[in-house]
C-alpha cells in the first residue's frame, strides 16, 4: 500500500482514470487543484504512457505541425514514464510563462478559461488503462501533456490561449450588464456554447496550413493525442475540411464520441489570434447571444461559473 501525503490513509497504488482513490478522496474534500502524487503511479500506468507515446511518435512526425514537434523536443518528455509536472514546467515556463497545474478532474468553464488567462493549464493527472488505449470520453494526462502542452511552448499559440481567457472575462462582465435574470442566463449560455464550439474546432480539433508548403498539418490537441484520428483527419475522404469561418464555427454542433466529420483550417497562429479578437468583438456586439442550439449542452455548473465569476 502507498500512503497519500498528509492524510495518513493507505490506499492502493494507481492513478488509472476512473479507478484512482486519490482522485476520489480529493473530490470528496472539494479540492480542485491538487499536488501530483507521483509515487502513486503504478507500473501499469507507466506502461500505458510508454505504449501511447511509442505509437504516436511516428504519426506526430508525419501529421503534426512543426510548432508541436519543436514543443515535444523542448519539453524533453520521457517516453518511458508518466511525466512529473514539475519537470514539464521547468522547461515550459521559461518559454511562454505557461505552467501545467494538476487538477482532480472537471473544472467549471469560467475557471478553466480564466486559468488560461493567467497562463495556467488545468491538467488531468490520471492515465487511461493500458488495455484501453484507443479512446476516453474524458481527458487524461497523455491527452493533456502530450496533446496540449507541447503547443504551449509556442509564444503565438500561448498568447492566443491567454486572449481566449480574456474573452471569457468579457463574457462574464457582459452578463453583469443584463438586468433580467432569465435573459441573462439565456445569453450567457449561448455565449458559453459559442466559445465551446470555437475552442473545439480550433484548440482541440484544428488543422492548419503548413508554412513549408507540405499541405495540411494538425494542431488540435484532440487529434494530436488520438492514434487513429490524427491519420483519419488528414487522409480520409470522408472528412470535410474548410477554411475557418466564424459564423459557421460558433453555430456548428459537434459530438465528442466519434471521429469528427467536419474540420476547419487556419493559416497560422497569428490568424488564430485574430479570430479570437473577432470572437470577442462578436460577443460585445451581441452576435453570440443567440447562436444555434444543440450540442454542446451547457450544464448548470458551467453557467454558474460565468454568472458568479466574481465570487469564485
Amino acid at each position: 500500500m502507498a500512503q497519500i501525503q498528509d492524510t495518513g490513509v493507505d490506499v492502493p497504488i494507481g492513478m488509472t482514470t476512473t479507478e484512482a482513490p486519490f482522485i476520489e478522496m480529493s473530490r470528496s474534500k472539494g479540492e480542485m487543484y491538487v499536488e501530483q502524487p507521483y509515487g502513486l503511479y503504478s507500473e501499469d500506468n507507466h506502461e500505458a504512457w510508454r505504449r501511447l507515446y511509442a505509437r504516436m511518435l511516428p504519426r506526430w512526425e508525419k501529421y503534426a505541425n512543426e510548432h508541436f514537434m519543436k514543443g515535444i523536443e523542448n519539453l524533453c518528455l520521457n517516453p518511458e514514464a508518466v511525466p512529473k509536472l514539475e519537470d514539464v514546467n521547468q522547461f515550459l515556463c521559461p518559454l511562454t510563462g505557461f505552467s501545467a497545474k494538476a487538477v482532480s478532474g472537471y473544472v467549471p468553464a469560467y475557471l478553466f478559461f480564466d486559468a488560461l488567462r493567467n497562463r495556467e493549464f488545468p491538467t488531468t493527472i490520471t492515465i487511461r488503462r493500458k488495455d484501453k488505449l484507443e479512446y476516453l470520453p474524458e481527458p487524461d494526462i497523455f491527452h493533456d501533456i502530450a496533446g496540449h502542452v507541447p503547443m504551449h511552448t509556442d509564444k503565438a499559440f500561448a498568447d492566443t490561449l491567454v486572449r481566449f481567457g480574456e474573452c471569457a472575462k468579457t463574457a462574464a462582465e457582459i452578463a453583469q450588464e443584463i438586468p433580467n435574470p432569465e435573459e441573462r442566463a439565456h445569453q450567457v449560455a449561448s455565449i458559453i456554447r459559442a466559445m465551446a464550439r470555437f475552442f473545439w474546432f480550433t484548440i482541440e480539433f484544428g488543422l492548419m496550413r503548413d508554412s513549408r508548403g507540405q499541405g495540411l498539418k494538425v494542431y488540435g490537441s484532440g487529434l494530436l493525442s488520438s492514434f487513429g484520428e490524427i491519420e483519419y483527419c488528414i487522409e480520409s475522404p470522408e472528412v470535410q475540411r474548410y477554411p475557418i469561418q466564424m459564423e459557421w464555427v460558433v453555430n456548428q454542433a459537434f459530438e465528442i464520441d466519434k471521429y469528427q466529420p467536419l474540420l476547419f483550417i487556419v493559416d497560422s497562429f497569428d490568424h488564430l489570434y485574430s479570430l479570437v479578437d473577432a470572437l470577442e468583438l462578436w460577443m460585445k456586439e451581441g452576435k453570440l447571444s443567440n447562436v444555434a442550439p444543440c450540442e454542446p449542452e451547457v450544464n448548470e455548473e458551467d453557467l454558474k461559473s460565468f454568472l458568479h465569476w466574481d465570487q469564485a
